[in-house]
């Protein structure tokens, strides 16, 4: 049976790449598809001055639709603590913590889970569930129920430091090739932007023949 690919950019920092994660994760369980995770910094960082000349209605739409859209999918949706990004702190302060996890998003698609630990990460950060993601087992736990070892991909970050720092700024560049914004798939050089976009996605990849693991 044929696989097709899809490239998924997504950032640590976005609730919505937590939504499509979990989406894209069951689409690659349940189709002949390849999610291939393209970590990408948050806004914050690569565009600052974005929250700063957002409308004034901008805030309270998004968490409405934050809400919203956590009701209709049934996952679940909270504050995380911490976040993996410090206001307080200048965008290029590397204080940030999603300056750990984006290498670490990096490390797990060189070892070839990349949506695995993207989804069971960036729902430790985003399900409202966990205090305190980045202390204790939690990262390690997530690690493993994504098939990988936490110690492994510190390890690969360590050894491959100018590698995985080129990498994610070379998926800066590609995101700016379709969009500004995460989530972003993009099929056959087709972009879809947002976590909504998904099923017109699907659509769009079972045109091009996707088929379901173990059509006969």
């Amino acid at each position: 049976m044929p696989e097709l690919e899809v490239d998924f950019y997504f950032s640590f920092r976005s609730p919505w790449s937590y939504y499509a994660a979990a989406q894209l994760y069951d689409l690659q369980q349940e189709y002949a598809l390849r999610v291939n995770l393209l970590v990408v910094n948050p806004i914050y960082i690569r565009y600052n001055e974005f929250f700063d000349n957002s409308h004034e209605k901008w805030g309270t739409y998004f968490l409405t639709d934050l809400m919203r859209y956590s009701e209709y999918r049934g996952l679940p949706i909270g504050m995380p603590r911490p976040d993996p990004i410090n206001q307080t702190l200048a965008a290029d302060d590397p204080g940030h913590l999603v300056n750990k996890l984006s290498p670490l998003g990096l490390a797990a698609t060189a070892a070839g889970r990349g949506i695995e630990f993207a989804r069971e990460v960036s729902t430790i950060v985003w399900d409202g569930q966990v205090d305190g993601w980045d202390q204790g087992d939690h990262l390690n736990l997530a690690a493993q129920r994504a098939g990988l070892e936490l110690p492994a991909l510190q390890q690969w970050v360590t050894d491959n430091d100018d590698l995985w720092r080129q990498q994610l700024l070379a998926n800066d560049s590609a995101l700016e090739e379709y969009h500004w914004g995460v989530p972003t798939m993009v099929f056959q050089g087709e972009p879809f932007f947002g976590q909504d976009k998904i099923e017109l996605l699907l659509w769009r990849m079972q045109q091009k023949g996707l088929e379901r693991i173990g059509k006969t």
